[in-house]
């Protein structure tokens, strides 16, 4: 029996990264190959949380939890991650959305979550900057924060000595038993091959579409923006109540009580979630869009929308928006799976599809894989 010793993961967001991460502390040399430059898709494009508070009772809030603690284990030895185990704070404007987070506090595993329900003035001493009018707010000390921009460098520049080799710029355009061609032809001989293609489903990837199809694996848009810095220190992460209509951990009886959202956040399915950067600009978003093909630009009503949120909460207007974008991530549709994983054939192991929970549970989906 061949006993692994050489890896070669195929892509660069933070699922390849953090299968490169938990191979090179299991002792095996890692290659580690990214079609781009610098990776471009989900990886960067999101919050940077951890986010363990909306995460569904049993093998989610498991998964989500033992992230947590790996996220936190690599902030200390990884300065460059910016981690801050910052909470979030899910904020209520109204008596149909406290109660939905009443029923949440008093869930079995709210301990787990670090839940504690606050009234308004206990959410202004926790965050002082959110000065809107509301009802109450969720605390969860257990969510974190990173810095998508920089996590994957710095996470490299961990690894990097012997043992490990980046090779950006690269397309993995073959692969047979213990090795992968390049698209310059150059092969890269292994033992295992991890391929984490993110939401890039054509290429050397579209030999197992059929099979992520039938898995249920589906594609996913998103909008998001950045602001310049803002004056003040938003402590916490911080959800609007039109969040709890997506994440599971709020699926009780008060959920059937939320009245409709305003039209251009239905149209978008949009939620509100906003973090501060280490520079101080803030991070908001997202809206959710799932019928490809998906628009090649980007729609303004959602912005509106979601900058309105953001000012109403924050009792003032947000800074000026330097930066809008799109992004699509993998996800295995509601009902199945937590994310996708297989052996599509000898030596070959395929992980994608983690959804909104990607850059949380990366981590603990690449201890998984290994064990």
């Amino acid at each position: 029996m061949r006993l692994t010793q050489r890896i070669v993961v195929v892509g660069g967001g933070v699922l390849g990264t953090m299968h490169a991460v938990a191979a090179r502390r299991r002792g095996y040399q890692v290659v580690h190959l990214e079609r781009e430059g610098e990776a471009r898709g989900a990886s960067v494009r999101n919050f940077g949380l951890v986010w363990v508070s909306g995460r569904r009772a049993g093998a989610e809030l498991a998964l989500a939890l033992r992230a947590r603690e790996l996220w936190g284990e690599l902030g200390a030895a990884v300065p460059g991650l910016h981690f801050r185990a910052a909470g979030s704070l899910t904020l209520a404007t109204d008596e149909a959305e406290l109660s939905v987070l009443k029923e949440a506090a008093a869930l079995p595993d709210a301990g787990q979550r670090g839940f504690e329900l606050l009234d308004p003035g206990a959410v202004r001493a926790v965050n002082p900057a959110l000065r809107g009018e509301l009802a109450g707010g969720l605390l969860c000390r257990a969510d974190a924060i990173v810095e998508p921009r920089l996590a994957l460098p710095a996470l490299r520049s961990y690894l990097a000595g012997p043992g490990y080799v980046w090779r950006p710029g690269l397309e993995v355009t073959d692969i047979v038993p213990n090795a992968v061609r390049d698209h310059t032809g150059a092969w890269h001989h292994c033992d295992l091959v991890i391929l984490c293609p993110g939401s890039a489903f054509t290429g050397v990837v579209g030999r197992y579409a059929s099979q992520l199809a039938r898995d249920g694996v589906r594609r996913v848009r998103l909008q998001m923006m950045q602001t310049a810095p803002l004056a003040d220190r938003l402590s916490t992460a911080v959800a609007d109540g039109d969040s709890l209509r997506y994440y599971p951990a709020y699926d009780g009886p008060g959920r059937a009580q939320l009245p409709s959202q305003a039209p251009a956040a239905e149209q978008a399915r949009a939620q509100l979630l906003m973090v501060q950067r280490a520079d101080g600009s803030l991070t908001i978003g997202d809206t959710h869009e799932y019928d490809e093909p998906f628009a090649f630009d980007v729609d303004s009503d959602a912005y509106d929308h979601l900058q309105a949120r953001a000012e109403s909460v924050l009792g003032a207007p947000i800074p000026r928006i330097q930066r809008r974008w799109a992004g699509v991530y993998s996800e295995v549709s509601a009902g199945r799976a937590l994310y996708h994983r297989s052996e599509p054939e000898p030596g070959v192991v395929l992980v994608t599809a983690p959804g909104g929970r990607g850059m949380t549970c990366s981590p603990a989906i690449a201890e998984e894989t290994f064990s």
